[in-house]
């Protein structure tokens, strides 16, 4: 049974505020170790539920926040940028059982710690299909494609929630409770670990490739906070500009979903100036 953890950081135990997530600050490397153990935590459920290979997807920011030295020596990490799937990189070589979104979080413009979709700020909502989409959501659409379905979701308690609309069959650990987007009550590391441990241990039972889906074409619509922002997220051809600070696309495939909106997202976050957005 081979696993994929897709680990981002915003999501694990601990973290509440920017400077937790954001490279070179104190907060993030005392952070990192949290992330790691959450990370741990789930390699060790699914190796006890019958997992023979778990990659760990680096996932967040510049993909290299996850201490290595300290990882379960039974996995292997996927770590560095410029990814084909991104977040999901891996799932394409076709033989994944199971994927962890692990850390994961709410989408733009909606409740929950740290909520963004790819960019902090700038973008104000995502929907696919009309649906308003977190990252869990576009990725859990992408990893359908390879037949692996989605059987693990870690975050706050509205993340959780939010895992229910697209991959209802997985199952949730809640390592913190939303208050803010700045502020969660959280829970300690050695409970939120033993909680992971064991959803992931249930969750192997899950793991089983299915018949790739084919639920193309996929809409997706991007709004940000400024019409300069959507300007240059015109610029890529086939997106189109449905309002002063909206744009559309479609795609046939989920694989050409995503890769689209990574980079229409590094348009808009190019084109960000100081202060003014």
């Amino acid at each position: 049974m081979r696993i994929l953890i897709s680990a981002d950081m915003e999501g694990a135990t601990g973290v509440t505020w920017p400077a937790d997530v954001e490279p070179g600050t104190e907060q993030w490397q005392r952070c990192r170790a949290m992330f790691t153990s959450d990370v741990n935590a789930a390699v060790s459920g699914f190796f006890a539920g019958g997992a023979t290979e778990v990659l760990v997807n680096e996932a967040h920011s510049t993909m290299r926040n996850l201490l290595l030295e300290r990882l379960d020596p039974r996995a292997a990490m996927l770590t560095g940028r410029h990814k084909e799937l991104s977040m999901v990189e891996g799932v394409q070589r076709g033989d994944v059982d199971g994927v962890a979104f692990l850390g994961y979080h709410t989408g733009a413009g909606t409740e929950g710690v740290l909520a963004h979709t790819y960019l902090p700020n700038s973008v104000t909502g995502v929907w696919l299909d009309g649906e308003p989409a977190s990252e869990g959501r576009l990725n859990a659409a992408v990893v359908a494609e390879y037949g692996s379905p989605v059987v693990l979701v870690t975050g706050d308690d509205r993340t959780c929630l939010d895992a229910a609309g697209y991959a209802p069959a997985a199952r949730t650990v809640a390592v913190k409770t939303y208050v803010s987007r700045y502020a969660a009550v959280c829970r300690p590391p050695a409970v939120t670990a033993a909680a992971i441990a064991e959803a992931a241990e249930a969750a192997a039972a899950g793991a089983a490739r299915t018949e790739p889906a084919r639920r193309g074409p996929f809409t997706v619509e991007v709004e940000v906070d400024a019409a300069h922002l959507a300007g240059a997220a015109a610029l890529v051809p086939g997106v189109d500009l449905v309002s002063e600070r909206r744009v559309r696309y479609t795609s046939p495939t989920a694989f050409e979903m995503i890769r689209c909106f990574k980079v229409v997202t590094t348009l808009i976050a190019n084109a960000v100036e100081a202060l003014y957005g």
